[in-house]
C-alpha cells in the first residue's frame, strides 16, 4: 500500500499561504464546474443547535485531476467564550484512480479559510471594476482579515474600513490589517456609510438576520456575500437581490437552498425557477459579467466542494515538493 501523508495546521501554514496559486486554483476549479463533467453532491449537515453547532461535509470530483477532497467543516459559534476557535476540521484526499488515501491534511479549518478568501478574490478579478481601490468589510474574524488580503492580490486596494457589531474587534482587526498589509485600514461604527465609502464590499459573518440594506449600495459596487453557507443564515437584505444588475452564484443549486438567494426567493422577490449566472460561467467567459460601469454586482458564495479538491491538491503537490508531513503506511 502506498504511504499516507498526514500534514499538521503548522506545515499546511507554511505550504499553502493565500497567495496566487491558490487564488489561480480555486479560479481554475470553478472554470472546470462551468466547463467539465464534474460530480458535486449536495452538501451533507448536520446542525447542533443548542451548542451553535453545525457541521459540513464538501467533497467533488474533478475531472483532469488526481485526486479528490473530502472535507469536513464543523462551525461552533460559541467556541470564543471558551478560548477555542469557532471553525475547525480536517480534509482527505483520495486518488481519483484507486480511491486510496494520499493526504491527511489535520488542518484545524485553514484550508478552507485559504479557499474561502480565494473564491472571495475571483469574484472580485471577474466582477469588480478594476481600479476598485477602496473595500468596506462587515466582520472581523479571520475571514474577514482574509478577505483583504485576497483582494489585494487582485485589485489596486488602498483603503479599507472595517465594521462589526463588536466596536472593539473592528479597531483590534483594522489595526492588525494597516500594519500586516500596509493599507489605511479603520474601523467604522455605521454599517452604511462603510458601504459608502466602498468600490467592493464583502461581508463574512454568521447574521442571521440582515446587517446590509439593499438602500446602502450605489451605482458601479461590487458585494460579495459569503457568510450565508446555511439556511438560517442572511446577512444580505433580500431586496438586494431582487434590485441588483447581475447576481452571480457560486453554484446556483447551493445558493437556491442555502444563500443569500434563498432568502429571496422564501421573500417572494425572485422566483424560485429563476436563471442566474454561475461564477464558472464568468471565469470561462460562457457569461459576460459586469453589464455596465454602473451596475451594481452581487456574488453569493456558499463554499463548494471543488474549492476543497482544488485547494487540498495544491496542498499534496507542495507537500510532496517540499517532502513534508508524516508517512503513515496503512
Amino acid at each position: 500500500m502506498p504511504d499516507i501523508r498526514i500534514v499538521t495546521e503548522r506545515d499546511l501554514r507554511d505550504l499553502v499561504p493565500l497567495d496566487f496559486d491558490a487564488i489561480a486554483a480555486v479560479e481554475d476549479a470553478f472554470h472546470a464546474l462551468a466547463t467539465k463533467p464534474v460530480a458535486m453532491p449536495p452538501i451533507l449537515r448536520l446542525d447542533i443547535p443548542e451548542h451553535r453547532g453545525e457541521v459540513d461535509v464538501k467533497t467533488a470530483y474533478v475531472p483532469g485531476l488526481s485526486g479528490f477532497a473530502i472535507k469536513v467543516s464543523p462551525g461552533f459559534f460559541d467556541n470564543p467564550k471558551l478560548g477555542l476557535p469557532s471553525v475547525n476540521g480536517l480534509m482527505m484526499l483520495l486518488s481519483a484512480t484507486t480511491g486510496l488515501v494520499e493526504g491527511l491534511f489535520l488542518d484545524n479549518g485553514y484550508l478552507t479559510d485559504v479557499r474561502t478568501a480565494a473564491a472571495g478574490a475571483v469574484a472580485a478579478k471577474h466582477l469588480s471594476h478594476q481600479d476598485a481601490r477602496r473595500v468596506a468589510i462587515f466582520g472581523a474574524g479571520v475571514q474577514a482579515r482574509l478577505q483583504l488580503e485576497a483582494l489585494k492580490l487582485v485589485r489596486p486596494i488602498k483603503t479599507a474600513v472595517i465594521w462589526a457589531r463588536d466596536p472593539a474587534k473592528a479597531s483590534e482587526a483594522a489595526d492588525m490589517l494597516s500594519a500586516e498589509l500596509g493599507l489605511d485600514v479603520r474601523a467604522i461604527a455605521d454599517p452604511a456609510q462603510a458601504v459608502a465609502e466602498a468600490d467592493i464590499v464583502v461581508t463574512t459573518t454568521p447574521a442571521e438576520a440582515p446587517i446590509l440594506m439593499a438602500d446602502w449600495l450605489r451605482p458601479g459596487q461590487h458585494l460579495t456575500a459569503m457568510g450565508s453557507d446555511a439556511e438560517h443564515k442572511n446577512e444580505i437584505d433580500p431586496q438586494a437581490i431582487a434590485m441588483a444588475d447581475l447576481y452571480v452564484a457560486d453554484s446556483l443549486v447551493q445558493t437556491r437552498r442555502l444563500g443569500e438567494l434563498h432568502h429571496a426567493i422564501a421573500a417572494g422577490l425572485v422566483s424560485a425557477e429563476a436563471g442566474f449566472a454561475e461564477l464558472g460561467q464568468v471565469v470561462a467567459g460562457l457569461h459576460p459579467g459586469r453589464p455596465s460601469p454602473d451596475a451594481v454586482t452581487i456574488a453569493d458564495l456558499t463554499g463548494t466542494g471543488v474549492q476543497d479538491t482544488a485547494i487540498a491538491t495544491l496542498a499534496m503537490s507542495r507537500t510532496v515538493a517540499n517532502d513534508r508531513g508524516a508517512r503513515f503506511t496503512s
